[in-house]
């Protein structure tokens, strides 16, 4: 053994070569940053149509009304639940935000419910999603269960349709709810069409549509959950001015005392009107023949009605006649705006 050792000991190894600044093998700044990416560096901002369509911020208006709405919904859908399920219930809303339809259903977690509910008058559709502590909770309320007990564990198995209906019912409050509350700003009528469990079967907008999102807390004496109201901006915009007032009753760039004054002076004010006889068409010879006393036939007979304008535009058809040793003329049609003859 020792002369195994003495062996390597007396055998020399090749040193390792040295590599200079102008060897070929040397790593200069250019090459590090090739091979490793250029992490000294911050990104260059995107700019142009690209930051455009990669960004990530919503630009999208406040809508009040609608938060109104919201806030009067806790209020009467904690007193619904109460009579449902016999519970001290407190409802409360967690946040209103604007995302994007693909965005939030990516984000749904699973097991869930997806409620899909029509507006009749907004002829479109909206989203209600529960998530799967809330139906538990519902569940195990409408039960029986007990009060304060621990949250059951999820097992990723489907509904049953028990647990279907009895969720539904909640939804169904939910929804009555809401329309309650929107009804003093416009009359709507919302129904509950069917529930989903997939994201992909409940797909009521495209990827890319903006959607109002309002997200709320039920809390049922230690159990309990949340779920979402999403509205895409599209079903909302037949009434999205309604919704974006900053009060109920708003009425933008409209005064009451300005606008009578304005009626009562546009009664006084005085008009002329033109009967017109008749017309006929001569060339530009035959009018600068014209010689005092000649007679222009208009073609019109003497009881029959003629054209009453102002300004040039027709208004009605009336006949000639005299009155209080005055010409006068009885309208024989009523006044119509865009009156053609």
């Amino acid at each position: 053994m020792s002369g195994e050792f003495q062996e390597l000991e007396d055998f020399d190894l090749p040193e390792p070569p040295v590599l200079s600044p102008e060897s070929d093998l040397a790593f200069d700044q250019a090459g590090i940053d090739a091979l490793f990416g250029d992490v000294g560096q911050p990104l260059a901002p995107k700019s142009g149509l690209k930051a455009v369509i990669e960004s990530n911020i919503i630009s999208h208006e406040r809508l009040p009304m609608l938060e109104v709405v919201y806030d009067r919904m806790i209020r009467s859908f904690a007193t619904s639940m109460r009579s449902l399920t016999s519970d001290a219930i407190d409802v409360s809303i967690d946040e209103i935000t604007s995302i994007r339809f693909g965005d939030f259903m990516s984000r749904v977690a699973l097991p869930a419910m997806i409620g899909v509910f029509r507006v009749e008058e907004w002829e479109n559709y909206g989203l209600i999603t529960v998530d799967s502590g809330l139906i538990y909770a519902v569940v195990d309320a409408l039960l029986g269960g007990r009060q304060g007990g621990a949250s059951p564990v999820i097992d990723g198995r489907g509904f049953t349709t028990i647990e279907t209906n009895l969720v539904s019912r909640m939804l169904q409050l939910a929804l009555a709810d809401m329309s309650a509350s929107m009804q003093p700003i416009t009359p709507n009528t919302m129904k509950l069409e069917r529930i989903e469990t997939s994201p992909r079967f409940a797909a009521i907008a495209g990827p890319t549509n903006i959607c109002t999102v309002a997200t709320f807390r039920v809390d049922m004496e230690g159990r309990g959950g949340r779920f979402s109201v999403l509205l895409p901006y599209a079903t909302i915009e037949p009434v999205r001015h309604k919704l974006g007032q900053r009060f109920m009753g708003e009425k933008l760039g409209r005064d009451n005392i300005w606008e009578a004054h304005m009626a009562s002076a546009i009664r006084q004010t005085e008009v002329l009107t033109d009967v017109v006889l008749g017309e006929t068409m001569m060339e530009l010879a035959e009018v600068r023949s014209l010689k005092v006393g000649q007679t222009i036939a208009l073609h019109t007979a003497p009881g029959e009605s003629l054209e009453l304008q102002c300004g040039g535009i027709p208004l009605a058809r009336a006949h000639v006649g005299q009155r209080s040793n005055n010409v006068a003329v009885r309208l024989v049609t009523d006044i119509a705006k865009g009156f053609r003859k």
